[in-house]
């Protein structure tokens, strides 16, 4: 897997004009779009719901990487699933038993990630390796964009590069610019999602490409 796969984050699109913001990814060279779910309980503020994801799942073809940022995150996938996502990436902290959330999502043949915050350890999920599809390594606190890069988290990568089986998708969110991108993607991260870094350049493509320079 020598590309790296990256997915814009829609956290940091212009909501009022989101349509236009997507196809502009698209022409771009996006390769998913990265859609942040959150409650206002798991993390301190609220974004998106099933709806939106819905009315984006209208109006393109790419793959919609969808991040629960949510509790109880078992009690909303069905509804996700119909909603079109194609990835489910629920977090570890969010959850007692997380097989049984894995192995929810796999039921309905979509792709399921497993996401890590900033003070878990990466050893935590590794008995979960063989059966995900993502992991997904946050090097910011989860619930809010524009954070900086914590420089530490990048060291996770290496352990779950470590013992990742070879379709294993490593993504990394959090600060993500052309710098720390090719920090972590020489440390084996195969996936990036970057937010502001895309949306505040006045060239989607050329960002985009940039964020792809290590591989």
């Amino acid at each position: 897997m020598s590309k790296i796969i990256v997915s814009p984050s829609l956290l940091s699109a212009d909501f009022a004009n989101l349509e236009r913001d997507i196809k502009l990814l698209e022409m771009s060279g996006a390769d998913w779009l990265h859609v942040d779910v959150m409650d206002g309980l798991f993390v301190p503020n609220i974004s998106v719901g099933i709806p939106v994801v819905q009315s984006i799942r209208k109006i393109t073809k790419l793959c919609l990487d969808v991040h629960l940022m949510i509790q109880n995150p078992q009690n909303y996938i069905e509804q996700f699933v119909k909603a079109g996502a194609d990835i489910l990436t629920f977090h570890y902290e969010a959850v007692k038993q997380p097989r049984d959330v894995i192995d929810l999502i796999k039921s309905y043949n979509i792709k399921a990630g497993i996401s890590i915050k900033p003070d878990t350890l990466p050893e935590k999920i590794l008995e979960f390796l063989p059966d995900l599809d993502l992991v997904l390594i946050m090097t910011v606190e989860p619930g809010f964009g524009g954070q900086s890069f914590i420089n530490y988290c990048a060291d996770k990568i290496k352990v779950i590069k470590k013992h990742a089986h070879e379709g294993l998708f490593i993504q990394v969110d959090g600060g993500i610019n052309d710098v720390t991108a090719k920090i972590c993607t020489d440390l084996g991260a195969n996936s990036l999602v970057a937010g502001n870094y895309i949306f505040k350049s006045n060239d989607f493509r050329s960002a985009i490409k940039l964020l792809r320079q290590g591989s």
